[in-house]
């Protein structure tokens, strides 16, 4: 059988678009891939077409919409994941509309399809209390509690993603001054970023430690498993979660869900509220665009308003008299 046009297209997307000319890190594809896996299990089992003769005409604004809702609705999937669905769907049929010229108004029919809308979320980050806590769990008396305790503190300081963090080779840490890791972003993206001088010297003894500093070894994992091989980004995160149920055990209060992100936005946090400028948090997170960044300045100032309504509560502030009863102002308004 000939295989159909959204076939060929799906598959020039995934492996020579994003791959070749985006350079898109191999998660990030998955990602895509896994967003047309729901597509097409879609199209078969809820609307009965046969994969094989899935064609692109196929996929108009009313599938797709379809498709949404059945994400919401069947699937109990989160607005945000929606969105997320729909922004690849959108991603690819930018890419389609300059393949296939003659689908160009179907293309931009679904380009036109609005994401959902949904509540601004919250910044979760730590308070310097817990952090610290979490910080001080691993048992520096064992081998995996200093990788443990380093692994933590490297991810705070640098505000890593997890995939970030786990990626880093012994050759990405520089110990001399001016101290640095070099980290590996979203689209392929490297920034260097600097370490506090007590991060350096917990790297310093761990590099020693562990026979990292030598120069063959620069492509060697810094972080590693009992087998030797790199740190899983679910290890990692386990790792995190182990010392946080910890930290739980002895501070039933402490509720807040923590992951590794968590630690990425306590450190943009407190480079903020340190009067570090939005746009130098921007490239020390490697965000795209200071937009995303400015979640950690809304954050700052509802921290801020919540403090001062606490701070006012119990307060008698003095009447206020009406504008109404204010004649003169009254005929000046009218008078407009």
């Amino acid at each position: 059988m000939k295989p159909t046009d959204f076939s060929m297209l799906v598959t020039s997307f995934l492996t020579y678009y994003l791959a070749a000319q985006h350079n898109l890190s191999p998660n990030t594809i998955k990602a895509y891939r896994d967003v047309f896996t729901l597509l097409l299990r879609f199209c078969r089992d809820v609307r009965g077409i046969a994969l094989e003769r899935l064609s692109l005409a196929q996929i108009d604004v009313s599938l797709v919409e379809a498709f949404l809702d059945h994400l919401a609705n069947d699937r109990h999937v989160s607005v945000s994941t929606q969105n997320h669905r729909l922004a690849t769907l959108h991603a690819f049929f930018r890419y389609v509309q300059s393949e296939v010229p003659e689908r160009l108004l179907q293309c931009q029919q679904i380009l036109a399809i609005p994401l959902r809308r949904q509540p601004r979320p919250c910044v979760g980050y730590l308070s310097k209390e817990y952090l610290a806590q979490i910080l001080a769990q691993p048992d520096l008396r064992t081998s995996e509690g200093r990788r443990d305790a380093v692994m933590l503190s490297v991810l705070y300081d640098t505000g890593a993603r997890v995939q970030e963090l786990i990626d880093l080779n012994a050759g990405d840490v520089r110990l001399d001054p001016p101290s640095q890791v070099r980290l590996m972003g979203k689209g392929r993206k490297l920034r260097a970023v600097p370490l506090l001088d007590e991060t350096v010297e917990v790297l310093r003894h761990y590099r020693h430690d562990n026979d990292l500093g030598r120069p063959e070894h620069a492509d060697k994992p810094l972080f590693q498993n009992r087998q030797g091989a790199r740190l899983s980004r679910s290890g990692g995160c386990y790792l995190l979660q182990k010392y946080v149920v910890s930290v739980r055990r002895s501070h039933p209060d402490f509720t807040q869900r923590v992951s590794p992100h968590s630690l990425r936005h306590t450190k943009g946090m407190h480079l903020l509220q340190s009067g570090v400028p939005l746009e130098i948090i921007r490239d020390f997170l490697g965000h795209v665009d200071v937009k995303t960044t400015e979640i950690y300045a809304r954050a700052n100032l509802e921290m801020k308003r919540k403090a001062l309504e606490k701070a006012a509560h119990g307060t008698l502030l003095p009447k206020i008299p009406s504008w109404q009863q204010n004649k003169s102002l009254l005929e000046w308004l009218h008078s407009l």
